[in-house]
Formats: C-alpha cells, structure tokens, sequence
C-alpha cells in the first residue's frame, strides 16, 4: 500500500532488499553523509529485519528489551518485535540525494519545526512492508517506515506508521493466530548510555497496536524527532496518560 504518509520506496527507488532471514540484516550500510544521533557521529548503519535501524553493529535480538538497553547498543527502533520476512514481506532501504524526495522531506520537517528552516541533504529510506511475524498462522504484515535525513547541521527521523496488525511474535509469547499478547513490540530510540533514551507511550503495551493513529507532530501514524541532540518535540509528558497526546 501507498499512501501519504509513506515516502516513495521499492525496487523501483532503487532500493535495496534484505535478505529472507528470520532475525536478519542488511549488509552494513556506509553512509555517504556521517550521521549524529544523540551527540555521536556515525558511519555504519544497519537495517535489522526485526524493525531497528542499529549504528555500527547489527542486531538480531527479536524479543524487544525496555529502554535503556544494558548492552549500550545505540539504535533507532521504528518498531522492534519480532519480524519474519521469510513468512511475509519485504524490508527495502535506499541512500538517496533525489531532489524530488528530500525537497519532500524538507517541506514537510520545517512544516514541523518551523522556526528552524530545513533543507535536506541526504535521506536513508527503510521500509518494512507488510511484514510477518514469527510463528505466524495470520496473513498479518506490518508497514512503516523510517527516514533517516540531515542538512549536515540537523539530523532528523521520521518514522512512519502506515499499517499495524501484529505487535507480538510466537517467540515473545505472543498469539501465533493474532500476533498479540506477549511482549509487544518496542518503538523509540536508545542513545547507547544509561540515560539517554526515548520510547513512544504505547510501547511494550498491547496500546503499540494502535499507533498509526498516534503523533508528535498532528499527523496520525507519524513521529518526527530531531536526534542529533536529542529533543522531544510536541509531546508533554503529563498529558500523555490522558490520551491528549493523540
């Protein structure tokens, strides 16, 4: 499915394709611009099939930890659970400097984040398209989508949520017929240190299925974050118990 919410993405991008490994990866992605996530500067990215996009090492965990991860492993989880492409779906990524996309992109950050105008540079495009889950008896997939975008000053992501059926893999004792139960799935981000650390509410709660109705920036099913120093945008805390976060 496309929609608007989605940025262009497929073979027909140019992107490339994960292999069909249960707990799989991309092979290490060398970044054309280094990218700065949480006052760190990066060269190596990996796309994981379990929905994380990992700095410097892979990751093939399926079962999704709470933040903030006691192995320091520095990673953006757009929605971390346990994928298998082998049962369904594709996971798709792409470098890209199209002037089309990134003039896209930029409208739609400084429409976000409006006093400070945006013009990207570069973009990493990772979609996982209708995605199953391990164990699965379902024809559930999951899509959504994570860019990653600078001008070389500002680092930004966008995570897109377009369709969530499942949050629970058979081996995070989830429903093998549902896709629910368990440990459900994990979205945000892990700095890598023992403080620094973000999870969009919902997670690891059965609520995570219902966050393509959810936002940061008043687009249901989309979270934008500036990451080279992390902030928190559009969010207060103390409504996020009272739903007013929608």
């Amino acid at each position: 499915p496309t929609g608007s919410l989605l940025y262009p993405y497929g073979p027909h991008q140019g992107d490339e394709t994960n292999p069909k490994h249960d707990d799989g990866t991309s092979e290490a992605i060398t970044l054309s611009i280094p990218f700065t996530f949480y006052g760190k500067t990066y060269q190596t990215v990996f796309v994981n099939n379990n929905g994380v996009i990992s700095f410097n090492e892979p990751i093939r965990q399926y079962t999704p930890d709470p933040f903030p991860l006691a192995d320091g492993s520095p990673f953006v989880a757009p929605y971390w659970a346990d994928v298998d492409n082998v049962l369904g779906g594709d996971i798709f990524y792409r470098q890209t400097t199209a002037p089309a996309l990134l003039e896209d992109i930029s409208h739609d950050i400084t429409k976000y984040f409006p006093k400070k105008p945006f013009t990207a540079t570069w973009a990493l495009v990772a979609t996982w398209d209708h995605v199953a889950y391990y164990g699965s008896t379902s024809e559930k997939g999951n899509t959504f989508q994570a860019v990653l975008t600078t001008d070389s000053k500002m680092f930004y992501i966008i995570l897109n949520y377009w369709d969530i059926q499942w949050t629970t893999g058979a081996a995070s004792d989830g429903d093998a017929e549902t896709g629910l139960g368990g440990t459900p799935a994990h979205a945000g981000f892990n700095s890598g240190d023992d403080t620094h650390f973000y999870k969009i509410p919902g997670s690891q709660t059965d609520a995570i299925i219902n966050i393509t109705t959810t936002s940061n920036v008043k687009v249901p099913g989309r979270w934008v974050f500036r990451v080279d120093d992390f902030q928190v945008t559009g969010v207060d805390p103390s409504q996020l118990n009272n739903n007013c976060w929608l």
